[in-house]
């Protein structure tokens, strides 16, 4: 038998919506009045992207899925959903947590339910309905050769990346981190931006040992010993945040 903390809307009258981190399973009891309806779960697609930006600033919105108002996601990003300031319904802006899923009540209320729920029953006192979870509508993705399902090392969302092209730093589209995909790229351009480094620090401690007595007379070789030095801490700090990298990974298939 369920606690009575997994039977919470994710919205409760106006409050904001309460924390993902254990998302509540709702159990299909029946209540005491309301009938039965046949709901498909919110799919990856019905999803609104994660930033739409307005020309006001580039303030982060999203459509309200019930009424079609902008939601004002600022500061908001690592939540999963969202209320409407106009309708007080909520709209999922993340996929659900691994093994969970959405489904809206026809009477508005989002829940959030286990993957593999088939009737849930809608907390609201005045609905009260036993919904039945339809199939999920089925749609052919064709994506193009090498992209692969990743895993944010930042906020732990999925997202699609090729992984075919020379260039793995993924940057995620939910918490617009960046990431090296695989542990290699990053540590392998760490050591080449380590590696430039040296070579033009020790260039330039050469060419100033070496131009030390010239440098009087001639005022351009402080500019070569300046753009050594530069270049060489350029690279070295480069390294550094390539050394410093989260690493994200290739979700396998069939994996949460």
């Amino acid at each position: 038998m369920a606690d009575d903390s997994e039977r919470q809307p994710l919205l409760v009258n106006n409050q904001e919506p309460h924390g993902l981190g254990s998302p509540p399973a709702y159990t299909a009891t029946a209540g005491p009045s309301g009938g039965n309806v046949t709901v498909p779960p919110i799919g990856p697609d019905e999803l609104p992207p994660p930033y739409t930006p307005t020309a006001q600033g580039g303030i982060p919105m999203v459509n309200c899925k019930v009424c079609q108002a902008l939601i004002n996601i600022e500061g908001k990003t690592n939540q999963h959903v969202v209320k409407c300031t106009v309708c007080k319904e909520a709209t999922p802006i993340k996929a659900p947590p691994p093994g969970k899923k959405y489904v809206r009540c026809p009477c508005n209320c989002l829940l959030i339910c286990r993957s593999t729920a088939q009737r849930i029953a809608c907390p609201r006192p005045n609905c009260r309905r036993i919904i039945t979870l339809g199939n999920m509508i089925s749609t052919v993705t064709v994506r193009s050769p090498g992209t692969q399902r990743i895993r944010c090392s930042h906020c732990g969302d999925v997202y699609l990346f090729n992984t075919l092209g020379s260039n793995l730093l993924a940057r995620c589209p939910h918490c617009r981190s960046v990431s090296s995909v695989g542990p290699e790229y990053a540590r392998r351009r760490a050591t080449i931006c380590f590696v430039l480094g040296l070579i033009f620090l020790g260039a330039g401690i050469g060419v100033t040992v070496g131009t030390y007595e010239l440098a009087s007379e001639s005022g351009g070789i402080y500019t070569v010993w300046i753009g050594a030095f530069l270049t060489g801490l350029i690279f070295i700090i480069r390294g550094i945040y390539f050394a410093a990298m989260k690493v994200s990974y290739v979700v396998e298939p069939g994996a949460a």
